[in-house]
């Protein structure tokens, strides 16, 4: 039996226009990014001399559907290319295809026509705030999404039913150079004492997979005249939503309140485990989630990698990870804390590219439909809304 290669479609109501694409993931590589390519089937007959056109676009949305008052919604198109697809510009056997347009173009005939978007180097990856869990609709979130559409022009009003929308996500995979293990040490001074507190911390490695556990290795070297009453370990996810706000939220995602204690001249040298997991964080507001597509699960928001030299401020949600080992010392009557941060990276492992650029004999043609997170209901004609329409 011949491996199958998973075609993804989507069908406008009326039949005019659909879209096959290869694949929904497309990867930022930071210095690059895969290109967007797939196929357009149009139907001659349904488009009644109508062009065909096919739009790119990446919005930041900061609010639900129900938010939007006055007519001013609560999102952003961050950026929006759109090309004209049929009729084409060029001659088909002109341009430059990949291998999934090529057989596709062959399996479909002659009305199908290919086409091809690149991505600015300066748009954030597909991430999204975790809703409450009565909180229905759209919330904040990074969506990219493919848009197919007939119409008379470019500019005019277009019908629902000659619409199609899919939604894609644009990911970044774990380093494959990662960077050396964070590890840092302070000196804490007290009155009345010769000699320093002193805490050494450090990480196995710089980059972790979602899933991994992660672990801390303390020391403390106390000679001061004071007591450690208490060790306190944290993985915190940071996110900064830089496109209208410049906030920044913290959310510790996973804790190990250890309960050790080291006394006045005694030394300790423990290694603590920790597991930033979404399953231990289902109810919190607020966390920063990766995007997700069907009916998949999702994750922790993977850590995000900028392109040196690009602007932050279009960049929507930036995602960073670190470990807060907290010392409490002192006594019962006044008492303060000792703190240190490990930064890390929190990330996939990047898929085996061997495997994922085989294009296999035999092509299988799915669905392509939206999915929500938990909570979330879906509408059967999300996919087919027109901007044009009020």
């Amino acid at each position: 039996m011949s491996p199958k290669h998973v075609i993804f479609k989507k069908i406008s109501k009326d039949k005019s226009v659909g879209v096959y694409m290869g694949k929904r993931d497309f990867i930022d590589h930071v210095n690059f990014v895969d290109p967007v390519d797939g196929v357009l089937l149009i139907d001659p007959e349904q488009l009644k001399g109508k062009k065909a056109y096919v739009t790119l676009s990446c919005t930041f949305r900061y609010g639900r559907e129900d938010m939007d008052v006055l007519g001013i919604a609560f999102r952003r198109e961050i950026f929006l290319s759109t090309r004209q697809i049929y009729p084409p510009l060029q001659d088909k056997d002109q341009g430059i295809l990949t291998k999934v347009q090529d057989k596709l173009l062959r399996k479909l005939g002659d009305d199908a026509y290919p086409f091809f978007f690149e991505f600015p180097d300066n748009l954030p990856c597909s991430v999204g705030l975790q809703p409450a869990v009565k909180d229905v609709g759209k919330h904040c979130a990074v969506e990219f999404e493919v848009k197919a559409f007939c119409a008379e022009s470019q500019d005019a009003k277009v019908r629902k039913r000659s619409t199609v929308r899919l939604m894609i996500r644009k990911v970044q995979y774990a380093p494959e150079n990662p960077g050396p293990a964070p590890r840092v040490e302070t000196n804490r001074d007290f009155l009345m004492s010769d000699k320093p507190l002193h805490m050494e911390a450090s990480l196995e490695k710089q980059t972790y997979y979602h899933g991994e556990p992660i672990n801390v290795r303390v020391k403390i070297n106390n000679d001061s005249n004071k007591n450690v009453r208490n060790i306190i370990i944290s993985a915190e996810q940071i996110a900064n939503v830089v496109l209208y706000s410049n906030d920044s939220y913290m959310k510790a995602v996973a804790i190990e309140d250890s309960g050790d204690s080291v006394e006045s001249g005694a030394k300790l040298d423990k290694v603590y485990p920790l597991l930033p997991l979404l399953a231990n964080n289902r109810e919190r507001l607020g966390i920063v989630l990766d995007g997700k597509l069907k009916h998949e699960d999702t994750n922790l928001a993977s850590s995000s990698i900028v392109k040196e030299g690009v602007l932050k401020e279009v960049l929507g949600i930036l995602v960073s990870y670190r470990i807060v080992v907290k010392l409490i010392v002192g006594g019962w009557v006044s008492c303060c804390e000792v703190g240190v941060e490990l930064p890390f990276q929190l990330m996939h492992p990047k898929p085996d590219t061997a495997v994922c650029s085989e294009l296999e004999d035999e092509m299988v043609f799915e669905e392509f439909k939206r999915a929500y997170l938990k909570g979330v209901i879906e509408d059967e004609d999300e996919g087919n809304v027109s901007p044009g329409e009020h």
